[in-house]
């Protein structure tokens, strides 16, 4: 399973996203990779996402933007892909 935040440098939304997924992710285990993805180095990304930051992909699937709980990230995770 892969895991993708879509995020940018100085985002506070984004750092707290990034400590739910690292926080979850240790109590879960698993086989897990996070990519992190910085927008603004992409004017693609930054058009598509630009102020919905962070976006957050569970296996190509958009689960998130802006927060998401340890709960309900526990949740996605456990879904049958």
């Amino acid at each position: 399973m892969t895991i993708t935040i879509y995020s940018r440098p100085g985002c506070h939304l984004c750092d707290e996203m990034k400590a739910v997924v690292t926080r979850t992710l240790e109590r879960a285990g698993g086989d897990v990779r996070v990519e992190e993805v910085d927008i603004s180095t992409d004017r693609d990304l930054e058009a598509r996402y630009g102020l919905e930051i962070p976006v957050l992909l569970v296996s190509g699937r958009k689960v998130a933007k802006y927060r998401i709980s340890e709960q309900e990230l526990l949740r996605v995770i456990d879904q049958p892909q």
